[in-house]
């Protein structure tokens, strides 16, 4: 390969010979004319990775990028790598500018800065080393040549060991083949023991692939070349799950994970508890009426009670949970802590327990590499059966696990081992919201009434927000503003709420009574008006009405925050002896995956109107678009007809 060699040139003594190489390159790889709408076009990524029989690796990268404009040369005049000083470390071997009027910059490494990252929530002593190459113009271009070995998590390991991973003797990575700029050619290539067996696959696309035998070692190459920047999609899936990817690992497959996950941290002793800890158990499950009842109030207290805040170290991170004493004593930690909490009470209240490993955010798929960045809890239920709970995810909702992570893959760590799993689609009436008025139109075209709002499950966590997420000094206020997006001049008199603290208790309910002025616009005899809850009222506790449904079809599947129910319901009374002038027809929309229905009845001088909407999954395929554009249009289009009347 080409670039393979371009690698070895910075080895040779000819350093003027390498220069030239690099400068011929720049200058034919094409200028803002070929890429008009990009800042930067990479002409090559290289990554050499050299897997030792320990784990241990060995990794040059190689890259020159060049600035398309001025935007680029911008971007490029800093040069960062963040890295985990406990399990990995990294040099700069090489910078070199090299300039679009031929002229070669070699910056001295001297001047390599290395500070603590920036962090938010997580303080565990993260760094980054930068290099500023200083003002580039466009056409000019930046080679860097880095060194790293170890890897991307720190556990629990010796001194000497700690850029060995933690499943040692195995070797995993995942690589991107897909970038924000245009890439001319990116190879990465991996030598491993003949001992070990690499699995690997290309996933959402096609690369070359060979395979040598070099050094007593056998050597992977993977190549792409000309790949153009990635497309998205609003409210697309993650990159990862559509976008070109490299999988590879030794490991055999996830049973083998999970046996080890489950095995590193019994030997470490992470979930032993403490005479504190079983003292607390106790006071807290005092009253507790079953099984159900005690994993519940278990779960709710490490989910209220343990911040997030990721402030100790402890003996190492990664796979290997801290010990439940360390986070009873600091009240705080990251997801891991939380759920090793759990799992320390639930056993200390005679569960069986254990943690499991998933991926918030994106797919996890089948080669065993290590996709992972949260922990969770697993319960094994009197029937046998495991139950999933997410302390993390669930603080003040009154879910155990949360259903944002609906069709998201895990993989337990129990004594048995288990292969990878997909948790289930959540029924949509399990995340209802109902919307009820009650409200009387007068003749000079005010309104005044109530309405009620109530939910459950992740729409009830929503709700629950407005009040629970601030001090009760404003509570009146964040319901009022709801009211007042769309109807400015509305007076609020009266709002009733369940107590937001007691969620366990019962789902969230806010009664609102109001009068408008001015709510109908009255012509003549003619009056026009939108009922209240028609008016999508409350409509930020509806993802779906966000999505821009302009888009006329989907490649990738596409997602929103959790599967909902929608049910409102209006009964407005008219002034008496009043007719119909228009009243919108009914309306229907969607099918299996979502839908819409709504209608008006008129009977007397009473109006009624009745709206369902239901959205079936987080996660949907692109063949699902046409129903769900269909139903948010139709929803969307309905609450903009008005009803007229005439007096």
């Amino acid at each position: 390969m080409r670039t393979i060699l371009i690698a070895v040139l910075l080895t040779l003594s000819g350093m003027n010979i390498h220069a030239q190489t690099m400068l011929d390159l720049v200058a034919k790889a094409g200028d803002a004319l070929q890429y008009p709408n990009d800042a930067q076009l990479v002409i090559f990524d290289s990554t050499m990775v050299d897997m030792q029989e320990s784990g241990l690796t060995y990794v040059i990268t190689h890259n020159l990028s060049k600035a398309l404009n001025a935007k680029g040369a911008l971007e490029l005049n800093v040069i960062k790598y963040g890295y985990d000083p406990l399990s990995s470390f990294i040099e700069f071997r090489q910078v070199n500018v090299y300039k679009k009027d031929g002229t070669v910059v070699r910056l001295d490494l001297k001047n390599v800065m290395d500070y603590p990252a920036p962090a938010r929530a997580i303080y565990w002593g993260a760094r980054e080393k930068m290099v500023e190459v200083g003002r580039l113009e466009p056409g000019d271009a930046v080679e860097v040549v880095l060194f790293r070995k170890g890897f991307t998590y720190a556990l629990l390991q010796d001194d000497d060991d700690k850029y060995i991973p933690p499943m040692r003797g195995h070797f995993y990575d995942i690589v991107d083949f897909f970038d924000i700029s245009p890439v001319k050619e990116k190879v990465y290539k991996v030598s491993i023991p003949k001992s070990k067996i690499l699995q690997f696959q290309f996933y959402n696309g096609e690369a070359r692939v060979s395979s040598s035998i070099e050094n007593n070692k056998i050597v992977y190459t993977f190549s792409k070349r000309e790949m153009v920047p990635f497309k998205a999609e609003p409210r697309m899936v993650a990159l990862s799950d559509v976008a070109p990817k490299l999988l590879l690992s030794t490991s055999p497959d996830w049973q083998t994970k999970s046996e080890w996950f489950y095995k590193v941290n019994e030997d470490f002793g992470s979930f032993e508890s403490s005479p504190e800890i079983r003292a607390k158990v106790n006071e807290i499950l005092k009253g507790a009426k079953n099984e159900q009842d005690s994993i519940a109030i278990l779960t709710h207290w490490c989910a209220d009670e343990i911040r997030y805040s990721g402030i100790s170290m402890g003996c190492g991170e990664g796979f290997t949970l801290h010990k439940g004493s360390m986070t009873f004593t600091d009240r705080c930690g990251v997801c891991k802590d939380k759920a090793g909490m759990l799992i320390t009470m639930l056993r200390a209240a005679g569960f069986k327990s254990y943690p499991a490993m998933t991926m918030a955010g994106s797919r996890i798929d089948y080669i065993p590499a290590d996709q992972f960045n949260h922990c969770v809890t697993i319960v094994k239920l009197h029937s046998g059966k495991y139950k999933l709970l997410d302390p993390t995810w669930v603080p003040f909702i009154r879910e155990l696990w949360s259903s944002a992570e609906q069709q998201q893959q895990y993989l337990m760590g129990v004594p048995e081992g288990a292969d990878l799993q997909t948790t289930h689609e959540s029924d949509p009436a399990n995340h209802y919201i109902k919307i009820d008025g009650n409200t009387e139109l007068m003749p000079d075209g005010s309104l005044k009434g109530s309405f009620s709002i109530q939910a459950e499950g992740q729409s009830d966590a929503a709700i629950r927000g407005l009040l629970r997420n601030s001090s009760r000094s404003v509570w009146f206020q964040n319901v009022e503003k709801e009211i007042l997006k769309l109807w400015p001049q509305a007076v609020v008199t009266k709002v009733d709420y369940t107590d937001p603290v007691n969620y366990r208790e019962s789902s969230e309910k806010i009664n609102i009574e109001f009068v408008i002025p001015g709510f109908a616009l009255i012509s003549g005899k003619m009056m026009m008006f939108t009922p209240l809850a028609a008016a999508e009222i409350f409509k930020s506790f509806q993802g779906q009405l966000s999505f821009d449904t302009d888009l006329a079809e989907r490649k990738y599947p596409f997602r929103d925050r959790c599967s909902r129910q929608v049910n409102i319901h209006e009964t407005m009374t008219i002034p008496l002896n009043s007719k119909a002038g228009r009243i919108p027809v009914a309306v229907g929309a969607g099918g299996n995956a979502a839908s819409y229905k709504g209608s008006y009845m008129l009977k007397g001088n009473t109006l009624e109107f009745t709206s369902k909407a239901v959205y079936s999954r987080r996660i949907y395929e692109p063949s699902e678009w046409p129903e769900f554009r269909a139903s948010v249009e139709a929803q969307n289009t309905f609450t903009d007809k008005a009803v007229v009347i005439e007096l």
